[in-house]
Parts: structure tokens; C-alpha cells; sequence
């Protein structure tokens, strides 16, 4: 299968340097790009495509805007991978609860780049526990909406494990070694916590768990 991208970034080089990378990629096309938030929202509405690289920083509508925007959209849209430094923390943290399926630093290796398009392609979030875990730690804190709650009370106790473990940064197969069971009943347990809650992806689930006290910053993983 083709993946099919779209590169959002108001710097020209920075594309050129994004569409020599993933060009060398067999089963990577890139489809279209864009300058601006906007013409990256246009471009996921007209252009059929699997992920967006969407950077933060741009001119007219900002990479945050545009994520909500392409993300509001159906359900079978793109997901989107956020372009960010450090220094634009609370940024990447409102990309994650819009929905954006990750984040990559600019200089980040070019393998990791294409590992992060073809995990979010197939549906899979970009979840590197150190770096999530700086923002999260440093941003949750924020009441929990009273419906949140109720679905978190919804949970079995094998559930609340899960997303524990999973906000933790763990991988299917960890949560599997972890509990006991096998990968594909891990894979169920996840599938059921993000049906109940109303999640798209893991991000999401990893930032409810901060935010609702599930899990709390500094707090041992033991």
C-alpha cells in the first residue's frame, strides 16, 4: 500500500529537505504541500491522503488551528504528525488533545520520520514515552469535565490497569508481558478503553489518564 502525505511547513527548504527524504521511499508518495495552515487544511479536503507532517509555526492559521480543522472533518481523514521544537511545549500538548496522532522534532532522524508516517498510516499513534511524558508531566493538571469521569468510571479494573500502563508508554506487547495475557487480548483491553472514552488514539489516551489523575507526574512506575 502507497502512503499518501501531505507536508505542511512554511519554510520551502524544509519541504524540499521532507520530499528528498520520503521520496527515496518505495511505499511513501508525497501528494501535496502546503505553505500555510490554511493551504494545508485545503489540501487535506481536496487531496485524498493518509498523514499530514504539519508544522506548528506557520503563517495565516497556525499548525494547532489547522490540525482541529482537518481533524473535525471525517472520520477517515488523514491523522497528523506534529513538526515541533521544545520550546513550543504547550502547542504540541493541545495538538495531542486535538486529536494529532504524535510529534516529531525537526532534526529527528530520517528513519524515525518514516517509522512515524508508516505507524500513523496504519493507524497506530507516535508515542516516545520521554518526550510525551516532559509535556504531559508539565501541562495536565486541568479539571476533569464531569462526563469524562463517568466513562472513566465505566472501566473494568482490568481496564484501568491498561490505561495505566498505557499512559505509561507502553507497547501492546509490554502490557501482554505486564499482565499476563496474550498481545491480541492486550489489543482488546486498548480498543475497549478508547471505544468507551471516545478516543481516537493512544495520545489521547495518555493525556486523559494525566489529566484525570489516572496517573501523576512523578509518580513511580512500580
Amino acid at each position: 500500500m502507497t502512503i499518501r502525505v501531505i507536508l505542511a511547513d512554511d519554510e520551502r527548504l524544509v519541504r524540499v529537505g521532507f520530499r528528498m527524504i520520503l521520496g527515496a521511499e518505495a511505499d511513501i508518495q508525497i501528494v501535496a504541500e502546503a505553505a500555510d495552515g490554511r493551504e494545508a487544511v485545503e489540501a487535506a479536503r481536496r487531496t485524498p491522503a493518509d498523514v499530514v507532517l504539519m508544522d506548528i509555526r506557520m503563517p495565516i492559521l497556525d499548525g494547532l488551528a489547522a490540525t482541529r480543522q482537518i481533524l473535525d472533518g471525517p472520520a477517515h481523514g488523514p491523522r497528523v504528525i506534529v513538526l515541533t521544537t521544545f520550546d513550543l511545549d504547550a502547542y504540541v500538548f493541545e495538538a495531542l488533545r486535538a486529536g494529532a496522532s504524535g510529534f516529531l522534532l525537526k532534526d529527528a532522524p530520517e528513519d524515525r520520520l518514516i517509522a512515524a508516517i508508516r505507524v500513523a498510516a496504519d493507524g497506530g499513534s507516535l508515542f516516545a514515552p520521554s518526550a510525551t511524558r516532559h509535556l504531559i508531566e508539565r501541562f495536565a493538571g486541568a479539571p476533569v469535565d464531569r462526563g469524562v469521569a463517568a466513562d472513566l468510571a465505566r472501566l473494568t479494573d482490568r481496564e484501568q490497569e491498561v490505561l495505566h500502563l498505557i499512559a505509561r508508554g507502553r507497547s501492546n506487547a509490554e502490557i501482554a508481558a505486564a499482565l499476563v495475557v496474550t498481545e491480541h487480548t492486550a489489543k482488546t483491553h486498548v480498543a475497549h478503553i478508547l471505544d468507551k472514552l471516545g478516543l481516537r488514539d493512544r495520545v489521547q489516551a495518555v493525556v486523559l489518564a494525566y489529566e484525570s489523575g489516572v496517573v501523576r507526574p512523578g509518580e513511580s512506575e512500580a
